[in-house]
């Protein structure tokens, strides 16, 4: 069964003060696009380096989480770190995902210029950073979660098939 690790980063959610819908966004749409058995782990986590990197770690090295999502984090405000714990834990980056996902916000909002997402593996473990707001997140991943199955098989992750009518995913004939 794939894990898919889910984390919100935001201090006032991480604090209580207000509820998280960024996580049950994406866990609903995963729901909704994935055909195949598979588990969430969500958790929230104050904005910085040094939590978001420890649980992305954790994610990935302990729970042995084959997606981890991450949600917040990547504007350009002082506590938005979410990139640089990214740069710190990934042992490669995948940039692609980040300027398709700004491109695609860009048809909505002008300020999707502002976000600073990106994507990377740690092992055999793929971690995708979205954006903070619902829609947002169900916009970008509408345009990535294609490539995500295969990118999966290619780095020895758990397999992920999709519902078609939701998400086609990619996979390139042999």
């Amino acid at each position: 069964m794939v894990t898919i690790g889910i984390l919100t980063i935001s201090d006032r959610a991480s604090l209580g003060q207000y509820p998280d819908a960024s996580g049950p966004a994406i866990e609903a749409w995963l729901q909704r696009a994935i055909s195949s058995p598979w588990q969430a782990i969500r958790r929230t986590v104050a904005d910085g380096i040094e939590p978001v990197g420890n649980a992305l770690r954790d994610f990935c090295d302990q729970l042995r989480a084959d997606l981890v999502l991450t949600t917040g984090g990547t504007g350009p405000a002082p506590r938005d770190l979410t990139p640089e714990a990214m740069q710190a834990v990934v042992e490669k980056e995948l940039p692609g995902f980040g300027e398709l996902m700004r491109r695609i916000s860009l048809e909505t909002v002008p300020t999707a210029i502002l976000s600073r997402q990106t994507a990377g593996i740690r092992g055999r473990s793929l971690i995708i950073n979205l954006p903070g707001k619902p829609r947002s997140i169900e916009v970008c991943l509408n345009a990535v979660f294609p490539a995500v199955p295969y990118c999966l098989d290619l780095i020895g992750a758990g397999r992920i098939e999709t519902h078609e009518a939701v998400v086609a995913s990619f996979r390139p004939s042999a």
